[in-house]
């Protein structure tokens, strides 16, 4: 049997990996272009399936602000455009990679944060245990279908970010 996971958990889980991720592209004693790789993938699959499966389904719940909810869709796609900048410049380490590096790190801990803040803290809040557990499964399952099919090449995130 599955075992069940709370959507926040989840989501939660998934911004800790994002933020490691981060500090290993900033160490020049880290492999980078792995980092960035495992980044790319891991953003587009997760600002996808919340976009897909959770952000729509908690506007449905009253106390879940429906203001922060499209907020941070918007905040998704400027993560995106910055992780796009990023994955345009040919040599890492760079200056031109350091600066749109910090960018991305600028726009997605600012989402982070805010997501954590709000819509998170609206969910656990407001939305019963099973229908958490409930978007968990979707998410995981929308996430990992993004995952499968190359979603953080530089091709996909074009693809993403022009819509």
């Amino acid at each position: 049997m599955a075992v069940q996971q709370d959507v926040v958990t989840v989501i939660l889980k998934d911004h800790r990996r994002m933020e490691d991720l981060l500090r290993r592209m900033r160490s020049v004693e880290a492999d980078r272009a792995k980092a960035l790789e495992q980044f790319s993938a891991l953003l587009i699959a997760h600002g996808e399936a919340e976009e897909a499966k959770v952000y729509g389904a908690l506007k449905r719940f009253k106390n879940v602000d429906d203001e922060e909810v499209e907020h941070g869709a918007e905040e998704h796609a400027e993560g995106n455009e910055a992780l796009l900048a990023l994955l345009e410049v040919s040599k890492i380490g760079s200056d031109l990679w350091d600066t749109r590096l910090e960018e991305l790190v600028k726009a997605v801990s600012h989402h982070l944060d805010e997501e954590e803040r709000t819509i998170l803290n609206d969910a656990r809040e407001n939305v019963p245990d099973e229908r958490r557990e409930e978007l968990g499964a979707a998410f995981l399952q929308e996430r990992e279908k993004h995952l499968a099919a190359d979603c953080g090449s530089v091709e996909s995130v074009r693809a993403v970010v022009r819509g």
